[in-house]
């Protein structure tokens, strides 16, 4: 994503090889930004941003339980936990989204 490559150019760490096209950088998951000299033109992007939510659609949740189970139990397990509808599990896993 484009705000990966928003690196400060004194923190940027090298990721080609000097002489390096922009389509090759690019190609194996590097920025590349020639607009300043005597800093690396292909270099790592920033980690992707990741949030964890719990699903809101019950029909589409996976099990992290078991039957009977607690919510402070689930919750131990780093799980997401909803005692309703009935036939759904009520201890599930989060699902992780790009910010």
């Amino acid at each position: 994503a484009k705000c990966q490559c928003k690196v400060v150019p004194r923190e940027r760490t090298n990721c080609g090889y000097p002489g390096i096209s922009a389509a090759e950088c690019k190609k194996i998951g590097c920025c590349f930004n020639t607009s300043i000299p005597s800093v690396p033109w292909c270099y790592s992007p920033k980690p992707k941003k990741v949030k964890r939510i719990c699903p809101n659609d019950p029909y589409s949740r996976i099990n992290c339980g078991h039957p009977g189970i607690k919510p402070r139990e689930c919750t131990k397990k780093g799980c997401c936990f909803r005692a309703h509808p009935a036939g759904v599990p009520w201890c599930f896993y989060h699902r992780v989204t790009e910010e």
